[in-house]
């Protein structure tokens, strides 16, 4: 199948330009008569070119679409639905209005596949990498039950919901980050200029060094000797765990370890249990069946070892279990939520009390971030002082020692 650039005349004398896919020209021709318009210029486009024809640049260097550009596209969806617009006339809106070039080629492709007669879903699911499962299955729920306009809504208030909590834990860390890498500048400088200008000092005391002294000047040693070793180490490293962590494997062992991290560990996986909980609470109020809610839910929780934990869940839910004992299966919700989510499969209204889950789960997030500077900071001025003592004893001492000798002469 090819792809095909084309000009064509509505039924209201209008130009309408799009790529549409087909076997040959003759083909794509027959779509557009099929859509209602007449075409005026049908062209191949060459392999490899922008399925919009719009620009030749390389894909390369064009914006991509950010989570503010969902967020966006989501809420004024919602609107003009709800004023009932038609959704092509909406697309075509928002299409005119999109501010990222890739958006407006995402929105542009979603209207010719609609014209070509695709549902919406299937339209959005032609770009994975802009719509999750998670998106796609709201949406396909929208279609089935005529609210797509609430579904928008709901959809937007999610991805607010998501935006907010990376937000607040990039804000939380930044401080903290910044703290740890001033520390390891310093020590790189100290062993490799401060160090050894102290070193030319020592060697002329000829007297027997303290052992700080002697640990820091041999630090110093190994530092200036293998500085390259210990660059290309660490740039190696760091390329090799970008490797492993993404293979599937890598992944799921490494966010398994950042669970068990102190402090951070609980934030990261109460913020996860809030997205599954927020999410399934919107997949189950939106119609979406407890199965497919989960599956969903699972792939929006930016963990995939909580992920494989839900998914567990859902299998066992799928073989017969109520939900609350597949959730005790996967030892990863607390006695509270266990027993919130037991009154909730009891009464009818899981949905409900999954909401509140979320809700609950986002407010200790937001307390454990708000608190989260005055935890790290007393583990940080431990570090501080720990690292000035070492300091100050190794190269003070000696003087110390040279000073006492010269009294005594």
């Amino acid at each position: 199948m090819a792809h095909f650039a084309y000009k064509a005349r509505s039924p209201g004398g209008q130009l309408v330009e799009g790529v549409l896919e087909a076997a040959s020209p003759g083909a794509a021709a027959d779509l557009l008569f099929g859509q209602g318009v007449v075409p005026v210029d049908i062209r191949e486009q060459p392999a490899g070119a922008k399925k919009s024809g719009a620009s030749t640049g390389l894909s390369l260097f064009r914006p991509k679409v950010g989570h503010l550009d969902l967020l966006l596209f989501s809420r004024q969806m919602h609107t003009l639905l709800k004023a009932g617009v038609p959704i092509m006339r909406a697309l075509a809106g928002l299409q005119e209005s999109a501010i990222n070039p890739a958006m407006k080629d995402v929105i542009r492709d979603v209207r010719e596949s609609l014209e070509g007669g695709r549902d919406l879903s299937a339209s959005l699911a032609r770009h994975p990498r802009t719509f999750s499962p998670f998106y796609l299955s709201m949406v396909r729920v929208g279609e089935a039950t005529g609210l797509l306009d609430a579904i928008f809504l709901r959809l937007f208030e999610h991805l607010e919901f998501e935006r907010y909590m990376r937000e607040q834990v990039k804000s939380a860390l930044r401080y903290p980050s910044f703290v740890v890498l001033a520390m390891v500048a310093a020590i790189v400088v100290i062993n490799l200029f401060v160090i050894p200008a102290f070193a030319k000092v020592f060697a002329g005391f000829g007297a027997e060094l303290p052992l700080m002294t002697k640990i820091l000047l041999a630090t110093s040693q190994f530092f200036l000797n293998g500085w390259p070793y210990m660059l290309a180490a660490a740039v190696g490293g760091f390329f090799a765990f970008r490797a492993w962590v993404a293979t599937p494997a890598g992944r799921y062992r490494w966010e398994a370890i950042t669970l068990r991290i102190p402090i951070a560990g609980k934030i990261l996986r109460k913020a996860a249990l809030a997205r599954f909980a927020r999410s399934f609470a919107l997949g189950s109020r939106s119609g979406v069946p407890i199965m497919q809610a989960l599956s969903n839910s699972a792939q929006t929780v930016d963990n995939s070892y909580v992920a494989r934990r839900i998914e567990a869940m859902r299998e066992n839910v799928e073989r017969g279990e109520s939900v609350l004992r597949a959730a005790i299966g996967t030892k990863i919700f607390t006695p509270v939520v266990l027993q919130m989510v037991a009154v909730g499969e009891e009464s009818g209204a899981l949905d409900d009390m999954m909401e509140e889950i979320g809700q609950m789960y986002q407010n200790e997030v937001e307390y454990e971030l708000k608190t989260l500077g005055q935890q790290i900071e007393p583990i940080l001025i431990v570090a501080l002082g720990i690292l000035v003592l070492i300091l100050a004893l190794g190269v003070f001492l000696p003087m110390w020692d040279l000073g006492k000798a010269a009294l005594k002469r």
